[in-house]
């Protein structure tokens, strides 16, 4: 080759390395010039055919009996360390130790980290990345875990298939305080702008799960983010977690996804990604739906309502007729009452003969009868005479 073709390619290639940044080094957002539509453009993964995350129809699910229930390792074993708590640009991250872990699946798995995904609108206006029939909750937390039995690392790990196993759990708003999110939320206003970091107390990282750890989705799937490693074992929790709306008004509005130095602040708000399509993937349950139906805060809350005004008026119903009874016992025993206490007479018609008329004596046997009763009343008692004695 001569010196001018060369020279022609080095200069090809410097603007090749200049004008093509690695794609570490791309700020990627949720939107904007290099925003979530974009960013298979630059991370050619996110464009795959197993990206993460889904919506989660339960009617298309499949039930799998081999799913046993997840087993957090260490997750209440925080000991004296504190964590490490700092604000990316992206998100809120927490490092987790080493010796946290996860079992139930085919592979141990050591923990990394955990995170978090909102919106903006506050309750009832989504925030989570997964959904469930096309609903999404108002959060979601994430822990991160990688595939220690096969890989040195997470590095090595996260762009293999099997490498990364994440759970996945819906949080939904009420009115009581979650007091284990306190843990990490007390501690944002001191990480308010990009790249800020604080030390935390250590706690129990298994507070902030579900108490049901038998029923949930899974799925092979990607990091939600770039550089969208499709490289998942997902674990998306049944059921939800609840925070009260205050704490879902901090983490909306005190984070911000711009540096302290920068004049222009923005803040941190709506950091989830829209679903992907399955692809023909199956997502598979741990529970049977004969077993188990899904229901609502709100369907459950008008079932009991239903339930309990059911209830009152079954009883209200039984009540009416005991008293209908009652009355009509006592309407004939009244009416027994008189019946015994009136003429037949008066009342019903008699069986019994009519009287026969009295008709009049024959005369003659009239005034027989009359002289009979004078002779006996007029005339005086004849007086027995003594009979006569003879002298001797």
């Amino acid at each position: 080759m001569d010196s001018v073709g060369l020279f022609i390619l080095l200069i090809l290639m410097f603007f090749q390395f200049t004008a093509a940044p690695a794609a570490e080094e791309i700020t990627w957002t949720y939107t904007g010039l290099v925003g979530q539509s974009e960013w298979s453009a630059y991370f050619p993964e996110c464009g795959g055919t197993s990206q993460s995350p889904v919506d989660v129809a339960t009617t298309q699910t499949k039930y799998d009996p081999g799913l046993t229930a997840v087993t957090p390792l260490g997750y209440s074993q925080h000991g004296n360390k504190p964590f490490t708590l700092y604000n990316n640009g992206h998100t809120v991250v927490i490092e987790l130790p080493e010796w946290m872990g996860l079992g139930g699946l085919p592979w141990l798995f050591t923990a990394v980290q955990m995170h978090l995904h909102w919106g903006s609108g506050g309750p009832s206006h989504g925030g989570s990345e997964h959904t469930v029939n096309g609903l999404s909750a108002d959060a979601e937390l994430h822990v991160v875990h990688y595939n220690s039995e096969l890989y040195p690392n997470l590095s090595a790990a996260m762009t293999q298939r099997d490498g990364l196993a994440v759970l996945g759990i819906l949080i939904v708003t009420g009115e009581e305080t979650n007091q284990a999110f306190n843990s990490i939320l007390n501690y944002l206003s001191r990480i308010r702008h990009a790249d800020q970091k604080v030390f935390i107390p250590a706690f129990d990282v298994q507070s902030l799960l579900p108490k049901d750890l038998g029923r949930y989705y899974r799925y092979n799937g990607s990091l939600t983010t770039p550089p969208c490693y499709q490289s998942v074992i997902w674990t998306l929790f049944h059921e939800r977690v609840q925070i009260s709306k205050a704490q879902l008004l901090k983490l909306e509005t005190i984070l911000y996804s711009s540096k302290a130095e920068e004049a222009d602040r923005m803040l941190l708000q709506d950091n989830y990604r829209t679903t992907q399509p399955l692809n023909h993937r199956v997502v598979f349950t741990s529970f049977s739906a004969e077993s188990w139906k899904e229901f609502s805060s709100g369907e459950v809350t008008a079932i009991v309502i239903g339930v309990m005004c059911g209830c009152v008026g079954l009883a209200v119903v039984i009540r009416f007729i005991v008293k209908t009874i009652r009355f009509f016992k006592l309407l004939h025993r009244e009416t027994v009452a008189v019946n015994s206490s009136t003429s037949s007479w008066d009342v019903l018609p008699s069986n019994r003969a009519a009287p026969m008329p009295r008709t009049k004596e024959p005369e003659k046997g009239q005034e027989k009868k009359q002289d009979m009763a004078l002779n006996s009343t007029s005339e005086p008692e004849k007086k027995e005479e003594p009979s006569p004695q003879t002298e001797p």
